[in-house]
């Protein structure tokens, strides 16, 4: 009779058991693992928390590159969602049939130059206080994100080529594996300004350590940032993807210094 029990009892654990891993598997599942591009960092970790208080659902979030992020995906990394800084990394992964569909505009991004507190370097939207700074050879470290594959380096880029500066200011330059890096590099005193997101600089963390200037949206190509639900998305990603199409949330990325779509701008 004993031996009995406890070989219930024993079978009873494993049913347990096997319920407990089963129960938590599920719930690791409910939890899409989703890739943003660095430059909506601010507004994106609060946008999942109203998400999180207003539906009871949680997100997993992973900041990076988008161009990084199309290769990660392209090799079978577990996203089930992806918000990048520009839409033709979307376009590549919809062509590759990658995605569920064509995905959505959900901001513009928009450009900033950004110095700590104590920088020599004088900010101004036609970039006149840089030009100063490296004609007088004061200009030892400049920062911006990779262009090779971070869409706001490739901004920076052709920004400053266009203001003819590419070639004197590229011995100075340190890239940021992405955005977010790029802007600590540009604020933290390790070099004497960059190139950055709008959205990164109007933020506080950034703002306690560094002042910035917004540049002129028509200084380079428009940043249209699109988002797309990859295959793999179940239903929590497609519950926040539309979340990030209420107002609340165009609202939340207007206030980070977002340009809305043009349709949606428009009254659309």
């Amino acid at each position: 009779m004993i031996r009995l029990k406890r070989g219930l009892g024993l079978a009873l654990a494993s049913i347990i058991l096997v319920f407990g891993l089963s129960v938590t598997q599920v719930k690791a599942a409910d939890v899409p693992a989703i890739a943003a591009a660095s430059n909506i960092k601010f507004a994106l970790d609060e946008l999942a928390t109203a998400f999180t208080q207003d539906t009871g659902l949680k997100v997993r979030l992973s900041y990076g590159s988008s161009g990084n992020f199309v290769a990660q995906i392209k090799h079978g990394a577990p996203f089930q969602m992806f918000l990048s800084a520009d839409e033709r990394y979307i376009e590549q992964l919809a062509k590759s049939g990658g995605t569920l569909d064509d995905g959505v505009l959900y901001a513009v991004g928009r450009l900033a130059i950004a110095a700590p507190k104590n920088s020599p370097l004088q900010l101004d939207p036609e970039l006149k206080g840089l030009k100063r700074l490296i004609d007088s050879g004061e200009l030892k470290r400049f920062a911006i994100a990779n262009p090779d594959h971070a869409p706001y380096g490739e901004r920076a880029r052709f920004l400053l080529k266009g203001f003819g500066l590419w070639e004197s200011i590229t011995p100075a330059l340190i890239y940021g594996e992405n955005v977010s890096q790029a802007a600590q590099f540009a604020v933290s005193g390790s070099t004497q300004g960059g190139i950055i997101a709008l959205s990164l600089a109007i933020a506080p963390q950034f703002q306690k350590m560094g002042r910035y200037q917004a540049l002129p949206e028509s200084l380079h190509e428009p940043i249209y940032q699109r988002m797309v639900l990859l295959n793999s998305a179940g239903s929590t990603a497609k519950a926040f993807y539309q979340y990030l199409q209420t107002d609340r949330a165009r609202q939340v990325f207007s206030d980070f210094g977002f340009g809305l779509p043009p349709g949606v701008a428009n009254g659309a």
